[in-house]
């Protein structure tokens, strides 16, 4: 999967290292949990400063490096130095288990959500974005597929898809999405959410679309997962390290932005459809 250029600011540069971290292997993810605590220290640190931090040898910092898709440490520190120019970057929100008061509640989970979603510009990558609108456009059916906290998602996506004249299916147990996956043709997309990569339900309908041809997509947090070696485009918004039941939620609020730019983008792409679907909506008896 080709990975984004790395961001200028440090919320979503930051998103894009941890979104990696699960593909490195376990000395270079110390280096870039350095990097990602202590990026003030980065910036004027050699690479045998770095490496005693880390507890890695200098060459591990070298390889680090690349392996999160720099061309070097010298690319990383200029990169951490990059972003370092944004206001505030250095301010995280506030954390759960510092609140005291609902003020301090409303301010800590409103913090932790807006960071969330402003660091999708780190993760997600604009041409796999616009590989998947095109091929929702040209499905003949779309399968939503998401267990768990994801579920929720799915079924906005399939809401939200059905609303522009997509044919879209999503049942709401995994046993029906597993049939349908297998019935699934080289012209239909499964759009399978998960924040993780690894639910053992939506990488296995995932598996039987992909046995069957079908263009199989991933909305999702992470780089690397099983889910993500399955799919032919993987959409990646979330990623990032929060306490308490935060990450799952706030990932979900990424999956959903995701979401809402893939409907724009399948609704300008057939404004016809578009069109012709929301006047089938006004006919339809109000609720």
């Amino acid at each position: 999967m080709t990975q984004p250029t790395h961001p200028f600011d440090m919320t979503s540069f930051q998103a894009a290292l941890r979104a990696v971290l699960p593909s490195l292997r376990a000395s270079d993810a110390s280096v870039i949990r350095v990097v990602l605590d202590e990026p003030g220290f980065i910036q004027n640190a050699s690479t045998a400063e770095v490496a005693e931090r880390a507890s890695v040898s200098n060459a591990t910092v070298v390889r680090a490096a690349r392996a999160a898709g720099f061309t070097g440490f010298s690319d990383l520190k200029f990169a951490v130095a990059r972003a370092s120019g944004g206001a505030g970057m250095f301010v995280p929100p506030p954390r759960l288990s510092d609140v005291e008061t609902t003020t301090q509640l409303v301010d800590s989970i409103v913090s932790s959500h807006v960071s969330v979603v402003e660091a999708i510009r780190g993760t997600l990558n604009s041409t796999a974005l616009q590989q998947v609108v095109d091929a929702l456009d040209a499905a003949d059916r779309v399968l939503v597929s998401g267990s768990g906290t994801s579920a929720a998602v799915a079924a906005d996506a399939a809401f939200r898809f059905t609303s522009i004249g997509l044919m879209v299916q999503a049942p709401v147990d995994n046993l029906s999405t597993l049939v349908v996956a297998r019935l699934l043709r080289p012209s239909d997309v499964l759009l399978a959410v998960s924040h993780t990569g690894i639910t053992p339900q939506t990488v296995a309908v995932a598996k039987a679309a992909r046995h069957v041809g079908a263009t199989v997509v991933a909305i999702t947090s992470f780089t690397a997962s099983p889910l993500v070696d399955i799919a032919d485009h993987a959409l990646v918004a979330g990623g990032s390290e929060l306490d308490l039941q935060l990450a799952q939620s706030s990932s979900r609020l990424a999956h959903l932005t995701v979401v809402d730019m893939l409907h724009a983008g399948v609704a300008l792409a057939d404004m016809d459809r578009t069109r012709r679907a929301e006047a089938m909506g006004f006919d339809t008896p109000a609720q």
